[in-house]
């Protein structure tokens, strides 16, 4: 009989670390959390020292009097939550629903599960960190307090089924903020000038760009002044007046963290950031691969660090050395991105488990999306321990009369990390040249041109800049980021088309009340405070409930006075093009538990209702009709004809007109 017990968070883990640990441990799984705030009330005693109120989640009652036979069984009780401040809550919650006092109970963390990692986490076993778990409890605690507050006040001023919060409602200020500036840019004109000059040698021209006169950089304002410098050109021989050589190397990138992770998959797979953390959540736990049963390809998910162990670096060093050669190897500086901030925990950067274990051998193992999202990882954390790119760079200024041309050339001499890992974004805009260019030497001049241009305005957010401005701003934490997003474009707030996001109607009604009833709520640099406040909570260095008592009075008297002062806001439903079929009126949108729908706007005397399905500008290869997307059961997308059933046409890829 198993005289140890092991009690993980997920089950996806269970078979993987029972393996690693022999007949002498059984392996049971939570289901992550066991007790939470009543969801019925606010669930803190606010009148008696802000005592949260945990119960049981429904459901959990059978998994609870099952652990507790185990744990009657066990001589010792390892709590293996996850490695961060909501693994070591979950802990703590486990103490208390299984009533483990008074038993020997051990804390053990593992940032990755290889057998090597689980057995050095058994021998490292530790108390459960109450500070950790107060850090936690004053951020539920305080999301709990901004949600049951806020969230009435919207559903009677605006309409049913909205809600605040202390991250979301502040990630939504941030984009109301930029569609504001967006609206209020003002473009302003600018003119660039650039010859298509040929140097002496060479076959194919280059591009030169104008840069000023002999007093220095001059900025072109408009088209006149462009049409007379190039009737001053006319005819004027161009002059190679300077050559400087130069040698440049772009750095290996830092390995990911949750956030670089979820930008970079957004920017390369296109992959939504729930998306992202769904498939790396499947990564960390363990794949099923054929002959070798489930095996963990990652290490754990959620961290702000960009630390590489010892040990994984040396593992990593050998494999550059023996794939690419001993002048591949970086200098790599196992330090943090972000010195001088709290990451979290002590844990690592995201890495593969083994980097021996490349992408192309687990390519017809493991799902496409698993495999591109496992190959940008082992991609990214390779690259970080490798030599910089380097570059030959060649600066030329011509001479034409008192004007100044410049070009910029440069050639790769030495790949480095970029013989694994490089993005659009690394590419180079300059050119090449093939010879050598002499200082005074004369250039062919094939082509002199001017442009027109104006100044952009800031462009719109996406998943993956927003992730970055709300990690720059220091709001949320790494666990945070996807749930947010996909929050504001659940209730509506916000919605993305072509990766962008817009704000909606009702987006901005509920972010123009935030702002003018708790301006503080949703000011980014009173969320920053209120992180930094509970990083410090969990050093040790604040009282958990002291930032409560700080926090709520304040809340309560701003929500009583907007009870009384504000006025309801009437969001009208957007007018469709199709008519009722029961009366006639011109259907509405509406949104309910599965997405958008049609509904008749002369409820509830009229109460028809019909499903809104997104046409495609795509014609029906069949039968010409329109082709419209549409759902499985299941929820998985597919094409199908707007004539069906006549036209039984249906397609699981996207159809395009060609």
């Amino acid at each position: 009989m198993a005289k140890y017990l092991v009690i993980v968070e997920s089950p996806a883990k269970v078979n993987t670390i029972k393996k690693f640990l022999g007949a002498n441990y059984a392996v049971v799984a939570s289901n992550g959390h066991v007790r939470d705030l009543p969801k019925s009330t606010l669930g803190i005693d606010v009148e008696n020292d802000y005592e949260p109120h945990y119960i049981t989640i429904r459901g959990k009652g059978e998994l609870l009097a099952n652990l507790r036979k185990e744990v009657k069984k066990a001589e010792k009780i390892y709590l293996a939550t996850d490695p961060d401040r909501e693994g070591e809550a979950i802990s703590w919650h486990l103490m208390h629903a299984l009533k483990l006092e008074g038993k020997q109970v051990y804390r053990i963390t593992f940032n990755e599960i290889t057998k090597k990692a689980v057995k050095e986490s058994l021998k490292n076993a530790r108390e459960i960190d109450l500070d950790r778990v107060d850090a936690q409890q004053a951020r539920r605690c305080l999301d709990r307090m901004v949600g049951y507050r806020i969230s009435p006040l919207l559903w009677a001023k605006v309409k049913r089924g909205l809600s605040a919060g202390r991250v979301q409602s502040v990630a939504l200020r941030i984009i109301c903020d930029r569609e504001e500036q967006i609206e209020a840019f003002v473009p302003e004109e600018y003119w660039s000038l650039e010859a298509d000059v040929l140097f002496a040698g060479e076959k194919k021209a280059v591009r030169a760009k104008y840069y000023g006169d002999e007093t220095g950089k001059v900025e072109l304002k408009s088209g006149e002044q462009v049409e007379a410098i190039k009737a001053e050109l006319a005819g004027v021989a161009f002059q190679v007046k300077q050559v400087k050589k130069g040698e440049r190397v772009r750095k290996a990138p830092l390995p990911f963290t949750t956030s670089t992770l979820q930008q970079e998959a957004s920017k390369v797979l296109n992959f939504s950031a729930q998306k992202t953390m769904r498939l790396a959540q499947q990564l960390y736990e363990g794949v099923e691969i054929k002959g070798q049963g489930t095996v963990a390809l990652i290490t754990y998910l959620r961290t702000d660090s960009t630390r590489i162990s010892d040990e994984a670096l040396a593992q990593a060093k050998e494999f550059v050395q023996d794939t690419y050669g001993q002048e591949y190897l970086g200098n790599v500086q196992n330090q943090n991105a972000k010195s001088g901030s709290k990451v979290q925990d002590a844990h690592e950067a995201i890495r593969p488990t083994e980097i021996s274990r490349i992408p192309v051998s687990l390519k017809d193992l493991i799902s496409r999306d698993l495999y591109r999202l496992y190959q940008l990882i082992w991609k990214r954390f390779a690259a970080a321990t490798m030599a910089p790119a380097r570059y030959e760079t060649t600066s030329i200024q011509l001479g034409a009369g008192r004007h100044v041309f410049t070009v910029a050339a440069s050639r790769q001499v030495f790949d480095g990390f970029m013989a694994v890992y490089s993005s659009d974004d690394m590419k180079e805009d300059s050119v090449a040249l093939k010879s050598a260019v002499e200082e005074g030497s004369t250039v062919v001049i094939q082509a002199l041109e001017g442009e027109q241009h104006f100044t952009q305005p800031p462009a719109h957010y996406t998943e993956a800049s927003l992730i970055r401005a709300l990690e720059e701003l220091g709001i949320g934490r790494p666990s945070t980021y996807a749930p947010t997003i996909t929050l504001i474009l659940a209730r509506r707030y916000v919605i993305k088309e072509n990766k962008n996001l817009y704000v909606t109607e009702l987006g901005e009604v509920v972010n123009n009340l935030m702002k003018d009833s708790f301006p503080s709520i949703v000011d980014v640099r009173f969320t920053a405070t209120m992180e930094g406040l509970l990083d410090q909570v969990e050093e040790g260095h604040v009282r958990w409930k002291s930032v409560l008592e700080n926090f709520y009075p304040d809340l309560d008297e701003a929500v009583k006075k907007a009870e009384a002062e504000l006025e309801k806001v009437e969001i009208k439903d957007e007018v469709s093009d199709v008519p009722c079929e029961e009366c006639g009126r011109m259907m509405v949108y509406k949104y309910g538990p599965h997405g958008k729908f049609l509904a008749c706007p002369g409820f509830p005397e009229c109460r028809f209702t019909k499903p809104y399905f997104e046409k495609l500008d795509v014609p029906c290869p069949k039968c010409g009709g329109d082709i419209l997307v549409k759902k499985t059961k299941k929820g998985r997308r597919y094409y199908g004809c707007a004539n069906n059933p006549e036209c039984d046409y249906m397609v699981w890829q996207r159809p395009t007109k060609k």
